[in-house]
């Protein structure tokens, strides 16, 4: 591994604090390094607040012309909330920059980069493009298509069964898997679920801890009852129920409350729909070893399907959580 894989892997774990925090804006960390030695590091902790290269420069002093600044996103080159980036880097005087992966917004794109090569900065770009690229995949769906990135998350038995014949789910899996689905909804702006599965569980959606976050409660369907969690507990305001038209529903998180990324936990009807109308961009399956038996709920509620008609998926993960197994994949 290269320094400049090292510090930029650094910057991008940095990034991963912001997630679910950052909406309408991407996760973006920065580090500042000198002689193999880090100055400063910074991120960009909520929207309207300072970006990853000022929260990381504004303590920074002294010559950097033999510095360089690690940043996981081109640094932005446009007023918005906060004064341009490069504009900060040209007057702390750093010597180098190294950049991950480049603006993604059309009408940016690149004139960051250009503008501080222009000034005579030494400009790196695509290190630890493809980490990058993963880190910003909600932001890249949401600003290039109007539409949120949607993770499928799904809890089942070996044999594909998410609930019993009665509609009971807890737990089928154990306090690990459960866990990383705690840290799953903190990077999302929006949690989805059918109304079946509000009837059934009752599920308040919020992350715990919430860390500051504040996902959207996305319930597909209606006729709930009343004194469900999603209407009665102190994040009651974040609910908001849609019916019919799914990519349609999907469109208006993103437009009008500005979702970049939609983690969906089922029930199986709502994942079958999304699958069969091709919504889903990443799936992630937490399979316990455990055998349910053929009256067991499908963790996809769709019959009739032939081998002309399945959905094939890339294996991109498989990690072992306790007793059992998260598999994550994405569309061929």
């Amino acid at each position: 591994m290269t320094a400049d894989e090292k510090y930029m892997l650094r910057a991008i774990d940095l990034a991963r604090r912001g997630e679910g925090l950052t909406r309408p804006n991407p996760p973006v960390g920065a580090v500042l390094v000198r002689d193999d030695e880090i100055l400063a590091e910074g991120w960009h902790r909520k929207a309207g607040e300072d970006h990853a290269e000022r929260d990381c420069l504004k303590s920074a002093g002294g010559d950097l012309k033999s510095a360089t600044l690690y940043v996981t996103l081109e640094p932005c080159s446009t007023h918005g909330r906060t004064p341009p980036c490069t504009d900060l880097i040209l007057e702390k005087g750093v010597g180098r920059v190294v950049v991950s992966v480049k603006d993604l917004n059309p009408k940016h794109a690149g004139r960051g980069l250009e503008l501080l090569r222009d000034a005579g900065v030494a400009v790196v770009f695509g290190v630890c493009e493809a980490e990058g690229r993963e880190l910003i995949a909600p932001f890249e769906k949401f600003i290039t298509t109007g539409m949120p990135f949607v993770t499928l998350k799904l809890a089942s038995t070996l044999d594909g069964k998410i609930a019993d014949r009665k509609g009971d789910s807890k737990w089928i899996t154990g306090d690990a898997a459960r866990e990383r689905v705690q840290e799953m909804r903190r990077r999302a702006d929006a949690i989805m679920v059918g109304a079946g599965t509000v009837r059934a569980d009752d599920p308040s959606l919020l992350p715990r801890p919430a860390e500051g976050r504040k996902p959207w409660r996305v319930v597909m369907g209606d006729n709930v009852p009343r004194t469900c969690k999603l209407l009665t507990d102190e994040a009651s305001e974040q609910t908001l129920f849609y019916n019919g038209n799914l990519a349609a529903a999907l469109r208006d998180l993103a437009e009008n409350h500005d979702v970049m990324h939609v983690l969906c936990e089922g029930g199986g009807t709502l994942a079958g729909r999304l699958v069969e109308e091709g919504l889903v961009d990443e799936f992630a399956f937490f399979v316990a070893p455990k055998l349910m038996g053929a009256d067991g709920l499908p963790n996809f509620a769709k019959t009739g399907g032939l081998m002309a008609d399945v959905t094939n998926l890339i294996f991109t993960s498989v990690e072992q959580l306790g007793e059992d197994v998260l598999m994550k994949a994405k569309p061929s």
